[in-house]
């Protein structure tokens, strides 16, 4: 790998611990689904970093795929998220109990 980015999997490798800390540690649930998406692009940021050192087209392929569950994830959660917060004025995760309203 060239300087320039052998140091990406490192700050990837950071912004994907960052995201995993956020999601076991926090309660907020819009909290977790952006702590998610800072995961996901972590994971987009290696892809871009080994798909520029071996000159291929796969890892772009793939970083199409991952935003594309992002933006479904981003959809489908921050619906479930608005429904439990109309139902139970709150946004924490420990205030939903197995979704039983």
């Amino acid at each position: 790998m060239t300087t320039t980015t052998s140091f990406l999997p490192l700050v990837a490798a950071v912004l994907f611990s960052i995201g995993a800390v956020g999601v076991l540690i926090r309660r907020n649930a819009i909290v977790i689904l952006m702590c998610i998406e800072l995961m996901l692009n972590a994971v987009n940021l290696t892809f871009a970093a080994y798909a520029y050192e071996l000159r291929s087209m796969t890892g772009h392929i793939f970083i199409f795929f991952v935003m594309t569950v992002a933006a479904a994830e981003a959809a489908v959660g921050l619906g479930i998220v608005i429904a439990v917060f109309r139902k139970r004025q709150s946004a924490d995760v420990d205030d939903v109990n197995l979704m039983r309203w």
